[in-house]
């Protein structure tokens, strides 16, 4: 294809289903649909990891967690595995990010040109008591990650607004340049992510009495798979609600975010059309991982469902078939190949044997049911690895010590029944744990989470003096402290 700029937009923890042309019945989300207009959505698209360091860390080196090691919020991109930054940057194509990265430091050797207000791991370690697995404590203390809910204004809040005026001067500064070669541009926001605060303008849309209370709670009877329950247990989210009513209003809340973040992108993309900048730049937006929202008594990310593994993918721009939705499943690590490939850089051998392909040319094919996307998830709140697999229409976790669970998501799209005891599936779960050992062995990538992560503990002096270290709660925006 043609090289032209790319710019890629990536909100944190933006469940898809939470967007109008993908079908919601409540959701205002005009920018997002007029992407998804302009260009090719990808349905089927997931996070590699359902937290954010690792999912991030998989975005910029094309590579799944297991094969770099950045397995949880402590353990951040550093560099030290080359990325599509340090890529273009050898070949001198210019880069830059405005907004949240959660890579280690700034100063790390990325290949990124120039960070304009970046958010990294806070202190450049993170969330160290998250590392603590093996034994899982009993919770995770204190930290209220719901502890503010409704209309006002949150330090992310402020945050996003300067996100999206950094990226409208930068484009329109660019637009002004000749640049001798394509250039590419990240943009990071933080909304859906919590506080579940908002300015009042975008909870107006959505009254709290038209919110539906989460599918699957545990007090209507459902039990949580073992491993799901430990997490919870661990988490306790869910407990920090006052009443059921207060639990709706946190519903809003993410719908209010989901439109705010729209806004962001729209002001991105108008400045696109108005600059003229949109005749030869393509954009991806995406997302880092998804969100609960109450569904199974949880909320934030961290487990395998669709609500926290499901991840918004849309391509548009030059050369990009428009108004198209394509079923194959896809991942954050196919966007190095679609970097690549959108500037017209050729692959080099080590880059061709990367797991993923680029979304461009994806766009241009038929459906792939036989294409698999891979998950995994080694951080906070597990006391074992948990994996994912897509392929088709069957959706696979693999817990390792645990039983799996098995979804058919064309009859079950919300995952209401796991078929895994069922004897008549059988054989589809053999093939499933087949396809996923020739990709890793769970219980090998476990160990060596497990085995990094002690280490990371005991190098801060032990769980007593590493509890109290990094971030005690989500990582603050710049010039913000926690909320």
């Amino acid at each position: 294809m043609e090289p032209h700029n790319l710019v890629i937009v990536m909100s944190d923890e933006h469940d898809p289903r939470f967007m109008g042309h993908m079908g919601h019945p409540r959701i205002r989300t005009p920018n997002m649909d007029r992407l998804a207009a302009r260009g090719t959505a990808f349905t089927a698209a997931y996070t590699n990891c359902p937290i954010c360091v690792p999912a991030r860390a998989s975005f910029a080196t094309g590579r799944y967690v297991h094969e770099i090691g950045y397995w949880d919020n402590a353990i951040a991109w550093d560099g030290r595995v080359k990325g599509w930054p340090n890529r273009l940057q050898e070949e001198g194509l210019y880069n830059a990010t405005i907004g949240k990265l959660h890579y280690r430091r700034e100063e790390d050797p990325y290949g990124i040109d120039r960070q304009i207000e970046p958010m990294h791991i806070y202190d450049g370690i993170g969330m160290v008591w998250g590392s603590q697995r093996d034994p899982l404590p009993d919770t995770r203390g204190s930290f209220q990650m719901l502890k503010a809910i409704g209309p006002g204004e949150s330090g992310y809040n402020r945050y996003d607004m300067r996100i999206a005026d950094e990226a409208v001067a930068w484009l329109r500064e660019a637009s002004m340049h000749e640049f001798p070669r394509p250039w590419v541009l990240y943009i990071g926001f933080v909304a859906p992510h919590f506080p579940l605060v908002a300015p009042q303008e975008y909870f107006d849309p959505y009254p709290v009495g038209d919110m539906p209370f989460p599918k699957l709670h545990p007090r209507n009877g459902y039990r949580r798979h073992p491993w799901v329950e430990e997490h919870a247990r661990f988490s306790q989210t869910d407990s920090q609600f006052a009443d059921a009513d207060e639990r709706l209003l946190a519903i809003a809340a993410y719908h209010a975010l989901c439109t705010f973040v729209d806004d962001r992108l729209g002001a991105v993309l108008d400045t696109l059309d108005e600059t003229g900048l949109s005749d030869n730049t393509r954009v991806v937006y995406t997302s880092d991982h998804g969100d609960n929202v109450g569904a199974r008594g949880l909320w934030g990310k961290s487990v395998l469902y669709e609500e926290a593994s499901r991840i918004p993918m849309i391509v548009a721009g030059p050369d990009v078939p428009e108004g198209r939705t394509v079923a194959t499943p896809v991942t954050l690590v196919d966007l190095y190949p679609t970097v690549i490939d959108g500037v017209g850089l050729e692959a080099t051998e080590e880059e061709a044997a990367l797991p993923g392909r680029s979304l461009f040319a994806m766009a241009d094919e038929g459906d792939d049911p036989d294409r698999i996307a891979l998950s995994e998830y080694h951080a906070v709140g597990s006391n074992s690895a948990g994996f994912m697999l897509r392929k088709g229409r069957f959706k696979y976790h693999y817990y390792v010590g645990h039983a799996p669970e098995l979804f058919d998501l064309e009859a079950d799209p919300e995952e209401l029944a796991d078929l895994a005891p069922d004897p008549a599936y059988a054989a589809t779960l053999a093939e499933c744990e087949a396809l996923l050992r020739g990709i890793v062995d769970p219980e090998d990538a476990d160990r060596r989470a497990k085995a990094d992560q002690r280490a990371l503990i005991e190098s801060h002096g032990g769980w007593e003096a590493a509890r109290k270290l990094g971030a005690p709660a989500a990582t603050p925006a710049p010039g913000a402290g926690f909320e």
